[in-house]
């Protein structure tokens, strides 16, 4: 199931309730992280972040990367991590975040259906519609 960081879901609240925009909505771009295990509500995108040699985030255009199907958005483009090229890590999260690098906020995370084994010569990829991100 997915879990919206504890700062995302106050910046929802103030938003709604007091017309305050929080200062990631008007961004462009979100990234994709990967985590070696859950980042929890209070945690940040480097929270359990993969850190296998060649690790980056991959930038989503709000605008086009995500299929609204009404209940659950889907990435709409094929996700594409770097190929390892040293060490290796048992992926087991994945999280939307406001910041290609560092210590950004977490907007919504979530579990994958399997552990992804990531060491040289893998490179992380999510096909069209792999990823989903529901608010439950």
């Amino acid at each position: 199931s997915m879990s919206m960081s504890n700062t995302t879901e106050n910046d929802v609240l103030k938003m709604m309730l007091q017309g305050t925009d929080p200062s990631w909505r008007a961004g462009a771009t979100q990234w994709i992280a990967l985590h070696t295990a859950d980042p929890g509500e209070a945690g940040s995108a480097v929270t359990s972040e993969a850190n296998y040699t060649s690790y980056a985030r991959v930038a989503v255009t709000k605008s086009s990367g995500w299929t609204d199907g009404g209940a659950t958005f889907s990435n709409a483009a094929l996700v594409q991590f770097p190929q390892c090229t040293g060490g290796s890590n048992a992926i087991t999260h994945f999280s939307v975040v406001t910041s290609s690098s560092g210590a950004g906020q977490i907007l919504v995370s979530g579990a994958l259906s399997a552990t992804l084994n990531v060491a040289t010569g893998i490179q992380p990829q999510f096909a069209i519609g792999d990823l989903d991100v529901t608010a439950d």
